[in-house]
This record gives structure tokens, C-alpha cells and sequence, in this order.
């Protein structure tokens, strides 16, 4: 006899999502079972610690001097207080609460996995290996990598002509790549940092030549979201010979193009200072109280779609938006092909919502959107921006948009891929998964997404429910 296996996935992703709302009742359910009153209390107590350590971050971040200490000492010592007072107390309701707790998370995310929350497959294609490949190379970046790995030796051993960059000159990497295919380049690639990429795609992109990723970098943002091994630069080579095509979208802020992110605000602005380099914490901690009290900088004004954030204190435009729901996909994207710009803007007026960003589920002070195009404004000339990184000054007003699709980037057909990052805990979603019955859970039976897609400069609406 024949089995429906969709129809008993369906069926398990049911019971799942049953079992993790079980398991979350019973972890809120167990420390006050077990503690009576004195666990109500104790849970109270935490919410207030951790709202309190929040606004000792705010106030270590915009004061100077003896109260900068002070607060810096509460922000460490309230969490670890709040962790011994719960440990002494209610040390066997907290294991098992945090057991129920991990539970909870693992059976949520099995029920929505398959739920039309998974990241979308960019489409590969299969095409010849390049006849005359250009590299430019930083020896530079990622603390030498370029020389550790050997990367301009294998990438000649296969071919390619490599531009080796001198240290000790500045260079236009833009002319450079355009030189290169001026003199009939088929393919340019860049071993460096982010930077650097996207000043060399841009180049590809204009030509509608491929581009070659070397994650020869100290981050890699990039290279991750494409799947390739950050660890192993040299395997990037692989794609000369072996590889296949994805196309995926480019941002401008302005003139200037990013494959990341374009940075504007406080960050931009600490990442301007000269001393930033040699001392990052110490350069951020003397130039963040004014610059997030709003008495250094420039006013920003940020127009996404309808919507308009006056005066915030860092604007992030991004290649595609980043995950910021779920702790565990923070700094990732699922897409780079979905042809929109990430916006997350953050205005803070004071340690009260410098606490609501970890106890409200939906702050006031940070503003999450999708957009095609935004537009930075400024009470000044020209605005300051870290664009992949780089520090930048731009004129005002910044044009920021997205070019859909037109980076061709070659990447290695065998290359560890991308992380699959776990489902976003929608609890709303469990709850309506866990009450369905019978033929309503089954998988050929069309159902309305719980969300509409969010047009560009909007946020995702939620259906009424029926």
C-alpha cells in the first residue's frame, strides 16, 4: 500500500508545532510551580534586570567619566546577579525550564520548516571557462591571505592574469578593472576585502562580464552569503575551471556601489576618524556620547517609500535585507537576488528605549523596512557613510537603490553552499499549524500565507485573521 509521505510530514509539522507550544507553557509553567509567589517574583525581577542592564549600556555609551564606570559596572554585574539569585533559588525549575525552553525552540522551528519560510534556490548556470580572467589582488587584506594561501600562483598555475597591489601606493582599483577589460578581459575577480569587491563588481557589472569572488578578506560578508569557503580562499580559484554562474543585485549609495551594506550615522561617522584603525574601542567610546546625544554630526533625515525617520542615529542600507527577528541569522541575508534594499534605521532618546529594544517585541525606537530606492537627507553639504566598510564622504542628498540582477558572479559548483538559516519562531504560525485538523493541514489544500509580501517602503501586513 502506498504512503502519503507529504500527508505524514504535514501530520509531524502538526504535532511539532503541538509539542513546542506545550513545551513553552510548561517552561513559564515550571519556575512558578515550583516557586510559588517567590517564582512570580523572581521572573519580574529578571524582566527588570535586563531592562536595567540595557539602560546601564545606554548610559556606558553616552557618559563620560566616573559615571561611564558606574554604569559600565552595572551593566555587567545586574545580569550576573539575576543569574545567581535564580540559580540559588530555583536551581532545578530553572534546569528543567531551560531543558523545556530548548525543547520548545527545536520542535517550533522542525514545525516550520517547509512552511514557505526557507530560503529561495538562486538559479545556477553552466557556462565555459573563462579564456582571458583578470585578478586583482590586495596582499593586504585579511592580514595577507593573498600570500599565505599562495593565491597568485595558483590563480596563474590556472591561467589568469593577476594585478598584484602595492602596499605602499594607492591605487584606483575602478581603473584598473576597467583597464583589464578594455584589454579584452572575459572575466574580473577580486581577492580582498568587501570594499574592494564591490568597486571591481561594479566595473563587471557595467561590462556584463562575470565576477570572481576570492574570500581573501577579513570578514567575507559577501563570500558567505554566496556559500563559498571563507576559510579556504584558495577554493575560490576552483570556479576558473570548474564553475557556474548566479545573478544577483548590486546597491549604490550614490556613485558608490556596495555588495553589503551602506552605513550611515554614528558608525560612519567613528569610522572617519584617523585613529580609529590603530584603536577601534577607544576611538568609538570618546566620540559616542555626542554623536548619539545628537550634539556632534549631521541631523539626518532618512525617505523610505511613505515613510520618513527624522533625526535617527544610524541609518543601514543593505544588499537585500538582513535577518533581525531571529538571533541566530543576524548578519545574514537569505537572498541576494530578491532585487530591494534592506533599511534599518535606530532613534533612541534615552535609556528607556535603549531597554525596550530587548524587552518589547516591537520597539518604537527601531524601524525595520524593504524599499527599491532611499534617499539619505542631511543639514549639511556632504554626509559621512561607511560603504562596505570603507570609510566615505558622500554629497547630500544620498540616492541609495539596487540594481536587480546585474552581477554575474561565477562561484565554484562544488563549494560549501549557505548555512540554511533556522525559521524565524513565529508563534502566531505554531498556533494556527497546532489547531489544524485532518484535510486542513494537507499539503495540496492552497492556504493563505499569514503575511502579504511587503510592497517596496513597507512592512509586512498581516492577514486579518477569519
Amino acid at each position: 500500500m502506498a504512503v502519503d509521505l507529504s500527508r505524514q510530514g504535514y501530520r509531524a509539522q502538526r504535532w511539532a508545532a503541538r509539542g513546542a507550544l506545550a513545551a513553552a507553557g510548561l517552561a513559564v509553567a515550571a519556575p512558578l510551580v515550583y516557586g510559588g509567589l517567590r517564582g512570580l517574583l523572581l521572573l519580574v525581577c529578571g524582566a527588570a534586570g535586563l531592562g536595567l542592564s540595557a539602560a546601564a549600556v545606554w548610559w556606558t555609551l553616552t557618559r563620560r567619566g566616573p559615571l561611564r564606570w558606574v554604569a559600565a559596572t552595572v551593566a555587567v554585574c545586574v545580569p550576573a546577579a539575576v543569574v545567581a539569585l535564580f540559580a540559588a533559588t530555583l536551581f532545578w525549575a530553572l534546569l528543567v525550564s531551560l531543558a523545556l525552553w530548548g525543547l520548545a525552540v527545536w520542535s517550533g522551528r522542525y514545525a516550520l520548516r517547509g512552511t514557505g519560510s526557507g530560503r529561495a534556490r538562486v538559479r545556477e548556470r553552466r557556462l565555459p571557462p573563462p579564456r582571458r580572467p583578470v585578478l586583482i589582488m590586495n596582499p593586504r587584506s585579511g592580514g595577507g591571505k593573498v600570500g599565505r594561501y599562495r593565491l597568485r600562483e595558483k590563480a596563474e598555475r590556472l591561467g589568469a592574469r593577476v594585478v598584484l597591489l602595492d602596499p605602499d601606493q594607492e591605487h584606483d582599483v575602478t581603473a584598473l578593472a576597467r583597464a583589464a577589460v578594455a584589454n579584452g578581459a572575459d572575466l574580473l575577480g577580486a581577492a580582498g576585502g568587501d570594499g574592494t569587491q564591490a568597486l571591481v563588481a561594479a566595473v563587471a557589472a557595467e561590462h556584463d562580464v562575470p565576477f570572481l569572488v576570492i574570500s581573501a578578506g577579513t570578514r567575507n560578508h559577501f563570500a558567505l552569503d554566496l556559500g563559498l569557503d571563507r576559510n579556504d580562499p584558495a577554493s575560490c580559484l576552483d570556479a576558473l575551471t570548474d564553475g557556474v554562474e548566479l545573478r544577483v543585485d548590486l546597491g549604490f549609495a550614490g556613485e558608490q556601489p556596495f555588495v553589503n551594506n551602506a552605513s550611515f550615522g554614528a558608525y560612519a561617522a567613528i569610522v572617519q576618524n584617523p585613529a580609529y584603525r590603530d584603536d577601534k574601542i577607544g576611538t568609538s567610546l570618546e566620540l559616542l556620547p555626542d554623536l548619539l546625544t545628537g550634539q556632534q554630526g549631521p541631523r539626518l533625515v532618512a525617505r523610505v517609500g511613505d515613510t520618513t525617520l527624522t533625526a535617527p542615529q544610524a541609518v543601514l542600507v543593505s544588499n537585500n535585507p538582513y535577518h533581525t527577528g531571529d538571533p541566530f541569522g543576524l548578519g545574514r541575508r537569505d537572498r541576494l537576488d530578491s532585487g530591494v534594499l534592506g533599511v534599518l534605521g535606530v532613534r533612541l532618546e534615552g535609556a528607556v528605549d535603549a531597554a525596550a529594544l530587548l524587552l518589547d517585541p516591537a520597539p518604537s525606537g527601531l524601524t525595520v523596512m524593504t524599499a527599491a530606492e532611499v534617499v539619505i537627507e542631511a543639514d549639511r553639504a556632504q554626509i559621512e557613510a561607511g560603504v562596505d566598510g570603507e570609510a566615505r564622504v558622500l554629497p547630500a542628498p544620498v540616492h541609495c537603490r539596487i540594481a536587480p540582477g546585474v552581477l554575474r558572479v561565477r562561484v565554484p559548483r562544488r563549494r560549501p553552499g549557505v548555512t540554511e538559516v533556522p525559521p524565524r519562531l513565529d508563534w502566531r504560525r505554531l498556533r494556527k499549524l497546532a489547531a489544524t485538523v485532518g484535510r486542513t493541514a494537507a499539503p495540496g489544500r492552497p492556504r493563505r500565507p499569514d503575511t502579504e509580501p511587503a510592497a517596496a517602503g513597507e512592512p509586512a501586513r498581516s492577514r486579518p485573521a477569519r
